[in-house]
Order: C-alpha cells, then structure tokens, then sequence
C-alpha cells in the first residue's frame, strides 16, 4: 500500500502564495505515487475553539482532557474532529502550510491541535514522547512570514523564527511525530510595489518549482532535535549529561 500525505493549509485564502505552496505539495506528493488527503481548515469552517458546548452530557466541571476522553471512549466524538482524527491516523506524512500572525501560527492552527489530537485516542498519559501513538509519522512546516530573513535569525527584531515555531513542533513531537526541518520564506506580504513587488514574484515562483524535490526529499531532511525521554530524571529534568537541543530545555547553571 502506497504512502498517504496529509495537507494541512491553515490560511483564510486559498487564492494566497499559502494556498499556491500548498497546492503545488499536494500535486508533488501526488506525482510520486502518494494518496493526497487535505484538511483546509478555512475552507472547511473549522471551528477552533474547545469548550463544553462540543460535546453531550460530557462530566462536569469541564475538563478538555477528560472530556475528549470520554467522548472518544463512547463514539462520540464531534463529527469535525473525528474526520481529522481519521486523517491524522491515515497519514504517513503531514505538510502544513501556514503564516506567522503575531509571532505564531494561526488561532485556527492552535485550535485544530486543542481539538483534535484528542487525548484517548492519539496519545495519553503513558503513550506520549518516545511511546507517542502517532511514532513513524514525520511533519513538515512550510511558513510565511512578513519579515525579512535578516530580521528573523538569532539576533534579529522579529526574533527566531525557529524558536517562535518550537511550540507547535514540540506539539507533535509529544504525540511520537518526527518534525522535519522547516521550510521558511520571509518577506510574504502585500504591501511591495514596483521592483520589490517584481522581485518577490520572482522568489515566490522559485520555491513553488523547487517544492516537488522538497516533498520528493521529505524523508531524507533532517531532523529537528529533541531528547529522548531517556534523558530526563525521575523528576522530568534535564540531566547533566544529557545534550540541550533548544533554550525551551536547557541546562541550569
């Protein structure tokens, strides 16, 4: 059986350069045999936000964890959240495509991850990390930004965009998913005229040609590192002897 990508575009217009990288993905994985699953949560009116009024008769006081827990023991899951558990599962590789809004990604982003790596089913209280449910499963970040590449390394105004995307990929990394590499492209937005507006066009255009040898290549990027569970104490620190992949866990001096 063939290899399954899941599409996750997180951007109101599907008309945007967003929209396009997402497009030409699909078409990439299509190219090379994939079955092609989409979830564009716009589109699909996805409702982001979590909350008691999701449910029926869920326990009292609400309890988002003991709530997805308890619908998905009984079937009763929300009909939204139970077709991307579906994909989720089905994937062998998920692509989402998003921009950075305030140094983040989308509300609507952040809330399909609250509803729908829903506890009980992808992962739980001993099945997370290195024992993860969704292990064997690599993700992939395409991002936008408004800033310049200059302005978003280490020491730039915006700060790092690697570090703002961590949170999202430590997410993943939580329910057993591997998390490739991000792919960044700076300085997307619409307010460059004459030249600029030209020379953007043109780079745009560029990584939508190189996007099927990314796909192509998906299983050979590298990796962003985290420690394996392995490398903390009984009380959940980092040890001393353990590497330190981000300043999120690091070592105290």
């Amino acid at each position: 059986m063939g290899r399954t990508t899941l599409i996750v575009l997180a951007h109101p217009e599907r008309r945007s350069f967003c929209g396009a990288w997402a497009e030409a993905s699909a078409a990439a994985a299509e190219a090379q045999g994939d079955r092609v699953i989409w979830s564009d949560l716009y589109a699909q009116g996805f409702h982001p936000a979590e909350g008691l009024g999701r449910y029926t008769e869920p326990p009292e006081p609400f309890d988002p964890l003991k709530a997805q827990e308890w619908a998905s023991a009984r079937g009763m899951l929300p009909a939204d959240v139970l077709a991307e558990v579906e994909k989720i599962r089905a994937a062998d590789q998920i692509v989402f495509h998003f921009p950075l809004w305030w140094f983040a990604p989308p509300a609507m982003l952040k809330g399909w991850c609250d509803r729908c790596l829903v506890h009980g089913l992808l992962h739980d209280v001993d099945r997370r990390f290195d024992a993860g449910l969704l292990w064997g499963k690599r993700a992939l970040f395409c991002v936008t930004t408004g800033s310049r590449a200059t302005e978003s390394g280490p020491d730039g105004k915006e700060g790092e965009t690697r570090l703002l995307l961590w949170p999202l990929a430590y997410t993943l990394r939580y329910c057993g998913m591997e998390v490739a590499e991000p792919l960044l492209v700076h300085g997307v937005h619409g307010y460059h005229e004459g030249a600029r507006k030209a020379g953007l066009e043109a780079r745009l255009a560029q990584v939508l040609g190189d996007q099927a040898e990314v796909i192509a290549g998906l299983a050979e990027r590298p990796l962003l590192p985290f420690n394996a569970d392995g490398e903390f104490d009984a009380e959940g620190r980092l040890k001393a002897d353990a590497p330190s992949h981000s300043p999120f866990i690091r070592h105290i001096p």
